[in-house]
């Protein structure tokens, strides 16, 4: 049976959304049906089966647009399945292991029971200007 999945980011720079793009076309090559959507632009999570949710991090927190749509989401959100993700430590702690959500998200986790959260190493865009490092 085809899933018909939402994944919902918020982004500043775009690697969040790069990430979004993997996401949906891992999803499409399994034959879900995937829709990818700036949280901004999502409407409504009731014509979805399944929920994926990402942010940025900055200084340890998501974007307010994406904890916005969680609140606005929080009732539809825990009546499907869903999974979080974060992107933005530019070390290697994304890579050696399991970076657990960051307080907001964990608290977000729990209240919508979302199956599970994952934190992508961040990256440095060749236009980020010296001295004021930008993640998405």
């Amino acid at each position: 049976m085809t899933t018909k999945v939402l994944a919902a980011y918020a982004t500043k720079n775009w690697s969040t959304a790069e990430i979004a793009r993997t996401i949906t076309q891992v999803l499409r090559d399994e034959g879900h049906r995937p829709e990818m959507l700036l949280v901004g632009d999502v409407v409504g999570v009731q014509a979805y089966d399944a929920v994926i949710l990402g942010s940025p991090l900055y200084e340890g927190r998501w974007r307010k647009e994406a904890h916005r749509f969680l609140r606005r989401e929080s009732a539809a959100l825990s009546k499907r399945p869903v999974w979080l993700f974060s992107s933005g430590p530019l070390d290697d702690s994304a890579s050696q292991g399991d970076v657990p959500p960051v307080p907001a998200v964990h608290h977000a986790l729990i209240r919508i029971n979302a199956r599970e959260h994952v934190t992508f190493g961040g990256c440095l865009r060749d236009d980020t200007r010296a001295g004021s490092p930008k993640r998405s």
